[in-house]
């Protein structure tokens, strides 16, 4: 198991360390989930959105997405949904 600390600022901001930028192919604007589960927080890259999804089930060269991504793709493009339409 690899450990990365950050350090928090007085607004609440911290440094994404980059190993975990690279591991998660972060980029300037991508969005981060927390993921809290069992007293445990869990960081999440949110750089996919529905649409790239698209067409992945019936592509051989593409390999299959659990049902656990395809059921958070489909939360987060509601959550999208909703947030537009706010």
């Amino acid at each position: 198991m690899n450990v990365f600390y950050g350090t928090m600022t007085s607004k609440g901001q911290t440094t994404v360390p980059q190993e975990i930028r690279e591991l998660l192919k972060l980029k300037p604007g991508d969005r981060i989930r927390y993921v809290v589960r069992n007293g445990e927080v869990v960081i999440k890259a949110k750089n996919k959105r529905l649409i790239d999804l698209a067409g992945i089930l019936h592509r051989p060269d593409v390999s299959a997405l659990s049902l656990t991504d395809i059921d958070e793709a489909i939360g987060d493009a509601i959550v999208e949904h909703v947030n537009r339409s706010t």
